[in-house]
Order: C-alpha cells, then sequence, then structure tokens
C-alpha cells in the first residue's frame, strides 16, 4: 500500500495507493506493505514495517504497492511465488525486476493511463510521481479482475 520514494538524504515520503483504485480490484486478504498508522487501508489483514511483512507467509488474495527502490525486486518476487495478487509500481518495462519476475511470470499488466495522484499518511492526495505505473496481476482471476476492473489504461494479457 506505501510507496516509499527518498526525499532528502535519510527521509522518506509514503505515497498510498487511492483507495477508490484498489477497490475497483475488488476484495484483498492481506496487504504486506501497510504504513504502521494507515489513513484506510486496502485488504482485510495488513503488515506493516513492524511485521517486516517480506519475511512472513503470506495468504489469500495480495494487493501489494512495494517500498520501491532497493529491495523492491524481493516483494515482487514474493508475490510472484505466491501467486495470488495484485502489485503496483513504476512502469519501467527495462528493468531487471521486470525480466526476472514480471514479462515471464505475470498473468497480466495494466498500463494505468495518466499519472495516479498518491495519498500521504494523513489521507490527502498529493501530487503525482516522476514516473507512470502499472498493475502486475498473478493469477488468472486477478489477470480477469484487472482487465474488468475499468481502470483506465492498457491491459496486455501475457499468459
Amino acid at each position: 500500500m506505501n510507496v516509499t520514494f527518498e526525499k532528502a538524504k535519510n527521509t522518506t515520503i509514503e505515497w498510498l495507493t487511492p483507495p477508490e483504485l484498489v477497490k475497483m480490484l475488488g476484495e484483498f486478504d492481506l496487504d504486506p506493505c501497510t504504513p504502521i498508522s494507515p489513513p484506510f487501508v486496502h485488504a482485510t489483514s495488513n503488515f506493516n514495517l513492524n511485521d517486516d511483512g517480506l519475511t512472513k507467509e503470506w495468504f489469500g488474495r495480495v494487493y501489494m504497492n512495494p517500498p520501491y527502490g532497493r529491495g523492491m525486486e524481493k516483494w515482487i518476487e514474493k508475490l510472484k511465488i505466491h501467486g495470488n495478487g495484485i502489485a503496483l509500481i513504476f512502469a519501467r518495462t527495462e528493468t531487471k525486476c521486470f525480466f526476472n519476475h514480471i514479462w515471464e511470470d505475470a498473468d497480466a499488466i495494466l498500463f494505468v493511463k495518466g499519472r495516479i495522484k498518491f495519498y500521504n499518511l494523513q489521507g490527502k492526495q498529493m501530487g503525482t510521481p516522476g514516473a507512470p505505473s502499472i498493475f502486475i496481476a498473478y493469477g488468472s482471476e486477478n489477470a480477469i479482475a484487472l482487465k474488468n476492473s475499468g481502470i483506465a489504461g492498457k491491459f496486455i494479457k501475457l499468459k
């Protein structure tokens, strides 16, 4: 649920997925990347930084907006192995992460039209990030949910 960007040395900004977008994707059982004090949640169960969601066992249908930057690939790999969920990341299709965990392993992707206006930890919409976003579906049911979500963009089935 949270995107962390470096603002300045040793500081970060958490950008939260707009709840209306996640609702368009259906109900989720787990969000392993929830902020410690979120203004809203996207799943029935949530792991935050204190829980270390990367080390926990994941269950059910997962929604994930992982921490960006170093280490993000570990989160995508874990979702790929889990095989049941949707992630939101930057649409950087040339990266090692995309080639190692998305192009050959995801069931579908949705390139979001325009830039997402994320929320801050106070529940207020902020500016947009400096890159476009993409939803990634693992599992055929999540690919169908992504295709039928109504989120503006270009849907591509990979499997």
